[in-house]
C-alpha cells in the first residue's frame, strides 16, 4: 500500500486505490454510453529501451504503466493516471512520455 491508498475491488478487478476504482466505474459508464471506446487498464509504455553491451542487458527498460487508456469520440488516444500523490518519478516519467509519444498523461 503506497501513500495511504486503500486497495479496492470492483467487478473482480483489484485497484491500487479507492480513487482509481471510482474512476474505473466512471469510465465503464462512459464506455456503455458510447462516449469512449477500447478501454484498457494497466497499459505499459516503454520510455527508454533496455541498454545492451556485448549482447548482455546492462540496464533494464524504463516503463510507465498507465492506469487507463481509451479512445474518445474523436478517435484521440487518452492516457490517464488516477493520481493522489505526484512523486518526482511520476513527474519525470510524464515528461518522458510526452517526449516519446507526443501526447500528455491526463491526471484525474
Amino acid at each position: 500500500m503506497k501513500y495511504g491508498n486503500k486497495p479496492t475491488e470492483v467487478n473482480g478487478i483489484r485497484f491500487a486505490s479507492k480513487h482509481e476504482a471510482l474512476r474505473y466505474v466512471e469510465l465503464q459508464y462512459l464506455l456503455r454510453t458510447g462516449e469512449i471506446k477500447d478501454l484498457r487498464l494497466q497499459v505499459p509504455f516503454e520510455l527508454i529501451p533496455k541498454q545492451m553491451e556485448h549482447g548482455k542487458c546492462v540496464e533494464r527498460a524504463v516503463k510507465y504503466v498507465a492506469d487507463f487508456v481509451y479512445e474518445d469520440q474523436n478517435g484521440n488516444l487518452i492516457v490517464e493516471d488516477a493520481k493522489g500523490f505526484r512523486t518526482d518519478v511520476f513527474r519525470l516519467k510524464k515528461k518522458l512520455f510526452r517526449s516519446v509519444y507526443g501526447i500528455g498523461i491526463r491526471e484525474v
